[in-house]
């Protein structure tokens, strides 16, 4: 893997997702293990360090997966790539170079990139080749954190909740708003619980969407279409996740190999491999 020495966002809209991304993460971390699950067990007895250690694995998985997306270089920088033309290949007149199949140019991150699946404003940074596997992780691990924590959070926050008035209503709809006005513990609380809703619904939407792109053999720009590269849902899933795609959920760090460089797609063929 190489490593991306310039990590910085680009654009302003990247800086300020970014940077909520990475405010929020701990403070719902904090905020559910510290505010919500004490109401329901006794801290640190044995139930609530159950719920403790999930929630500090899941925070790992984040952490660990949202660095590695960041960190991970995954454009056409530093490779050795063919002098020539070939068949599928292309000659991009911003990098001034030949790009590989199924490599596209990012006008954010200005480079083109290796199996480009979109541009990341959560991450600052393009989802392609060799970042694509903790992408769908992180996405999956954010779904899955949102759901535990919104199973106790729904019972948690009626007891802030009252229906008596259209300013009631207003708290709970725009919550963030509110908190500017009326900045309160109640409604510091709402706007938490708020949060983890719309993130649950948003993360589990990408991840179906990802999710079926990955078993088709296929990336955001190639949607709509069937693939070249189709292999079988199980190639499939190593080309996103490695030979190890069972273990990857685990941990970020696990080495998990691709069975393409993201460069000579044509060893792939629909249906089966050269």
């Amino acid at each position: 893997m190489i490593i991306r020495r310039d990590i910085w966002p680009k654009c302003f809209k990247d800086a300020i997702v970014t940077g909520f991304v990475l405010v929020i993460i701990p403070l719902i971390y904090y905020f559910e293990l510290f505010v919500v699950m004490p109401r329901y067990y006794k801290q640190w007895s044995l139930v609530y360090n159950f719920h403790f250690l999930m929630g500090t694995f899941i925070l790992y998985n984040l952490c660990g997966n949202l660095v590695a997306i960041i960190m991970c270089d995954t454009s056409i920088k530093g490779r050795v790539l063919s002098s020539e033309l070939l068949p599928n290949w292309r000659f991009c007149t911003v990098c001034e170079t030949v790009a590989p199949p199924r490599s596209w140019h990012c006008n954010t991150c200005n480079v083109c990139i290796l199996k480009r699946d979109h541009h990341c404003m959560f991450t600052s940074c393009c989802i392609g080749h060799e970042n694509h596997r903790f992408f769908l992780v992180f996405v999956f691990y954010m779904f899955a954190a949102t759901v535990y924590a919104s199973y106790y959070n729904i019972s948690f926050v009626w007891d802030y909740l009252s229906f008596g008035s259209w300013t009631s209503v207003f708290k709970l709809i725009l919550p963030l708003a509110t908190l500017f006005l009326e900045w309160t513990q109640s409604q510091l609380y709402i706007f938490f619980v708020i949060i983890v809703v719309l993130g649950g619904a948003f993360t589990g939407g990408l991840l179906w969407f990802h999710t079926d792109l990955m078993l088709k053999g296929l990336v955001t720009h190639e949607r709509g279409k069937k693939s070249k590269y189709d292999n079988g849902q199980n190639l499939n899933i190593q080309v996103v996740l490695g030979e190890k795609w069972y273990l990857v959920w685990l941990s970020p760090w696990i080495e998990s190999k691709l069975p393409c460089d993201g460069i000579n797609w044509d060893n792939f063929v629909s249906g089966k491999i050269k």
